[in-house]
């Protein structure tokens, strides 16, 4: 039994910033139906890498199977196809409607009014549903018709001005980091709804914009922006507000060093055996290190150079500074926190056999944690067992809307 148990999702959504925000649901035990078309969540062709059958029962890396972007965001979920442009599958899909608590979806602003899924229609069917809308821009605004894509956010909002080197070009943080940011916050705003929803007996629209998470995410920089009027400088991996902070590179490779406090620094200098630059005025405070920023790092810049990295994250973890390596994901996996944590996890698929998934963040509750439900799903997976479960309809009445084109099963599992 998990947190989130006996509540029914409708998911309309696809790529990431969605699919993101209701794995989590799904982890935390809702009942996710994915809404698929015929073809597929575009992220199914986003590859290579994709995971191929192999002969005896197992996977191989192959051109095409499931992709490894699909396999991120889709764990525990029912894939059901339906053909939103057929008006019998738009009645379908507002039949799930009716039953669901929770509808998220991501189209372009207006889009789903088209199919009769808009909001208010939808909440005249269903007063108690929670639909979370997540688009670019949002449903105001001059760019609320454009379609937004995480790199174009990125580009907007600032952060792409501060990633990467002094002298360099701008730089997109590789992962996509606006969807991620705003399918965790959809999550908070559907718990949020739903919480309320306990006391007023009434669902509610959640208008959320990428563009919007990826700005408030910008943080202490916006936050000192506004104050200072002063726009920010690209500083590579150091901090605009902190000294010492970030990647130094030792004989042998790169560690992060994250100094947060005077006393902190203190400790640094007398791990590495170098407490003259303790005892140098200019930075016995915080603020007057980050003044003399060029005058410090270069010579903690040599000092690092002068000794491998394990002897350096050995002495300053030895002294309580925080200090890590620069892992690549192998490495990132291989630790021993990791394993600990279960960040790596494997789960049955139906077709794969053992696969590996990212585990939960939210795994650790004392009592309902998180827990992989199932495996993503194969396209059109559930098609049949939530039309018949849900709806009531009969195996006969699934395969005539399929031979019509409204809805598709995965031919592997009929």
């Amino acid at each position: 039994m998990g947190a989130l148990t006996g509540l029914k999702v409708l998911d309309l959504s696809r790529i990431l910033a969605g699919p993101f925000c209701t794995q989590m649901l799904a982890d935390l035990g809702a009942e996710v139906w994915k809404i698929e078309p015929p073809k597929g969540d575009d992220t199914r062709s986003w590859g290579p890498p994709f995971l191929e059958p192999a002969e005896p029962a197992g996977w191989k890396l192959g051109a095409g199977g499931e992709s490894a972007y699909y396999l991120s965001a889709n764990r525990g979920k029912k894939s059901v196809v339906v053909n939103l442009k057929d008006p019998r599958g738009q009645a379908l899909v507002r039949a799930l409607a009716a039953q669901a608590d929770v509808l998220v979806e991501n189209y372009k602003t207006g889009d789903l009014a088209r199919y009769g899924l808009d909001y208010p229609t939808l909440a005249r069917i269903n007063p108690r549903l929670v639909y979370l809308s997540i688009t670019g821009y949002g449903h105001s605004g001059p760019r609320a018709q454009e379609p937004g894509y995480d790199v174009a956010i990125q580009g907007l909002i600032g952060i792409m001005s501060l990633t990467g080197e002094p002298e360099g070009p701008p730089m997109r943080v590789p992962v996509a980091w606006v969807d991620l940011m705003t399918g965790m916050t959809g999550a908070i705003a559907v718990l949020a709804a739903l919480l309320e929803r306990e006391r007023s007996g009434q669902g509610q629209h959640i208008d959320l914009a990428l563009f919007d998470t990826g700005l408030s995410a910008m943080a202490n920089l916006a936050q000192s922006y506004l104050v200072s009027g002063v726009n920010p400088t690209r500083l590579g991996n150091a901090h605009p507000q902190i000294v010492p902070y970030g990647a130094f590179e030792a004989s042998d490779g790169w560690f992060m060093l994250t100094v947060g406090n005077d006393e902190q620094y203190r400790r640094t200098c007398e791990a590495i055996g170098h407490l003259e630059l303790w005892e140098d005025q200019r930075f016995r405070s915080n603020q007057g290190r980050v003044c003399h920023r060029a005058v410090l790092l270069p010579q903690l810049e040599a000092i690092f150079k002068s000794r491998p990295r394990a002897h350096w994250l050995g002495a300053l973890q030895r002294a309580g500074v925080p200090a890590t390596p620069v892992n690549s994901l192998a490495e990132a996996f291989a630790e021993p926190q990791a394993q600990a944590r279960r960040m790596r996890v494997e789960t049955e698929h139906p077709t794969l056999g053992l696969i590996p998934l990212i585990g939960s963040p939210l795994s650790h509750f004392s009592r309902t944690p998180a827990q992989i439900q199932s495996p993503p799903p194969l396209l059109g997976e559930h098609t049949l067992e939530v039309l018949a479960r849900v709806l009531g309809l009969s195996r006969e009445e699934v395969d005539g809307l399929e031979a019509a084109g409204v809805v598709r099963q995965n031919q592997q599992k009929k």
